[in-house]
């Protein structure tokens, strides 16, 4: 069996187990351009988030603009492949898979995917606008808006060298993860020069993170499994919630080392986002979102973002990593009719924290659940919920 590699900023790491067998990784830096041939200094943006959050939907936000070189969770390949670790054990090599991304550096992907040949080996390609376009393939111009259908048939086996030609010809370079949950895990890139580095940090309602995550169980369980640090033993079900605690935990870290006290390195480079915020009133919060990333909105992408927000389809969904035409306000309102009140009472106390951190009030009845008129996201402004500024984003500590 050949053993994945894993590529650091030292020169050895501690070992990860995979079974039986301990390995001794020695690591090093691959340099990756800069910029694109002859244009500005290339933008990164990280949008960080949980499952089941709406990141699939904000990850299609950035990868349909025509600037935007964009992969989904590059590094669920680092966990497919080490499966019998733990989130914490994995983390270094997840960052460093990022990294490398950022730079286009693509043969990390040589340790996760040895006997990669095409496109239609990296996790969930198709939803990359920038594979489905020219110099990947042709099946849509550049500056088109792309669908996943159409892309799979005609793409799929242009060869996986094709992710490094296009990614070199972009602006900005895009990745959405799921699999950090410290920010200390990030500090790494935030003070890497070679890397001009923006956080997205995409948040959600924990009741309706819940809701979702029941519906997807299965799709899951692996992950759970690695978050749970169960040695390789897939969790589908999660009686305790114990993951989902652990979500509620991640963010409330994340937002408080961001927003309280603020290490400079991360001044004007961190951004925090409600999934609800987006639903209400998508085209003010996308514009901001564009505006801290260093893009603009164009005709096409408004005429696009409208149809996919103001969509008939159901507010419930069981693919896991579909992102359809919905109405965005009834999906994020969804969970208070189809949730029994036990459960949301029992999620409200395990993420009593976050509830409060990310600006969501709690309900205390069945009543206050189902009553819509009784607004359950607080309005941003003093002593409620803080908006992070999205201004002057800044380079290096």
């Amino acid at each position: 069996m050949r053993l994945p590699r894993v590529f650091s900023s030292g020169t050895v790491v501690p070992a990860l187990l995979l079974g039986q067998t301990c390995l001794l990784l020695f690591l090093v830096w691959r340099p990756g351009p800069s910029s694109p041939a002859g244009g500005p200094e290339r933008v990164h943006v990280l949008v960080l988030s949980s499952w089941r959050s709406g990141s699939s939907f904000v990850g299609q936000l950035f990868s349909q603009h025509p600037d935007v070189f964009y992969l989904m969770e590059p590094a669920w390949h680092v966990w497919a492949a080490l499966s019998q670790g733990s989130a914490a054990a994995l983390q270094m090599a997840v960052r460093d898979l990022v990294r490398s991304v950022f730079l286009c550096d693509m043969d990390v992907f040589e340790a996760y995917l040895p006997w990669r040949r095409n496109l239609s080996d990296l996790f969930q390609w198709a939803v990359s606008r920038a594979l489905c376009s020219p110099p990947a393939c042709g099946a849509f111009p550049r500056g088109a808006i792309s669908s996943e259908a159409v892309c799979k048939p005609l793409c799929a086996r242009q060869p996986f060298a094709a992710v490094r030609e296009a990614c070199r010809t972009y602006s900005h370079v895009v990745l959405k993860e799921v699999r950090f949950f410290d920010l200390r895990a990030l500090q790494p890139l935030l003070t890497d020069p070679a890397l001009n580095l923006r956080l997205v940090h995409l948040v959600r309602d924990p009741r309706a993170v819940f809701r979702s995550r029941e519906q997807t169980a299965k799709a899951l369980a692996r992950d759970n499994g690695i978050v749970l640090g169960t040695n390789g033993t897939w969790v589908e079900a999660d009686p305790r919630l114990r993951v989902v605690t652990e979500v509620c935990r991640s963010h409330v870290r994340i937002a408080d080392a961001a927003l309280r006290k603020p290490p400079p390195f991360l001044r004007g480079r961190y951004l925090l986002v409600r999934f609800e915020d987006l639903a209400r009133d998508p085209l003010t919060e996308i514009r901001a979102l564009y505006a801290f990333a260093g893009l603009s909105l164009t005709p096409e992408l408004q005429a696009w973002i409208h149809n996919i927000t103001h969509g008939s389809g159901p507010g419930a969904r069981r693919e896991a990593f579909k992102t359809t035409s919905r109405d965005a306000r009834n999906v994020s309102q969804a969970w208070r009719h189809e949730l029994p009140f036990a459960k949301i009472r029992r999620v409200q106390e395990l993420c009593a924290g976050a509830l409060q951190a990310l600006g969501y009030r709690p309900v205390f009845s069945e009543r206050e659940q189902r009553d819509l008129a009784l607004d359950l996201v607080l309005p941003r402004g003093p002593g409620s919920f803080r908006w992070a500024s999205a201004t002057e984003p800044q380079r290096g500590p």
